[in-house]
């Protein structure tokens, strides 16, 4: 079960990672825009950047199609995320059942307790003698 719960979160720093690029793509490279029909101001340089020169602004049409893209992988990484959800232990099982399975499982892993001390006593005391 760790291990898928460890899938699970890797999938999800995955996405957090791929909405941080997207919105850092769409804030670099989108193309200048107009409003009430006034020519384009050039962007104003991030104080925060450390590159002299910032990427250009892509052209409309590659702009749009990036967007697709970065919106198609979102979709498909949270997809994989609900895939992942849906194959873990207990989805589907009530909170009874799951409660249950526990208390069995207990009692097995007390019974295998059990026996490995009384091997390790046997194994100690013939060792002792």
């Amino acid at each position: 079960m760790a291990d898928r719960l460890t899938q699970l979160q890797d999938c999800f720093d995955q996405l957090a990672t791929q909405f941080y690029a997207s919105l850092r793509y769409i804030s670099t490279h989108h193309p200048p825009s107009t409003s009430n029909n006034q020519p384009a101001a050039p962007a104003a340089p991030d104080p925060n950047s450390q590159d002299p020169n910032p990427p250009r602004p892509d052209s409309p049409s590659t702009f749009a199609a990036a967007q697709r893209e970065l919106a198609h992988d979102l979709v498909l990484k949270e997809q994989q995320n609900e895939y992942l959800i849906s194959v873990l232990p207990g989805i589907g099982t009530s909170e009874k059942e799951q409660e249950e399975r526990i208390r069995v499982l207990e009692r097995s892993c007390g019974r295998r307790g059990q026996q490995a001390c009384g091997r390790r006593r046997r194994v100690w005391s013939g060792w002792m003698r």
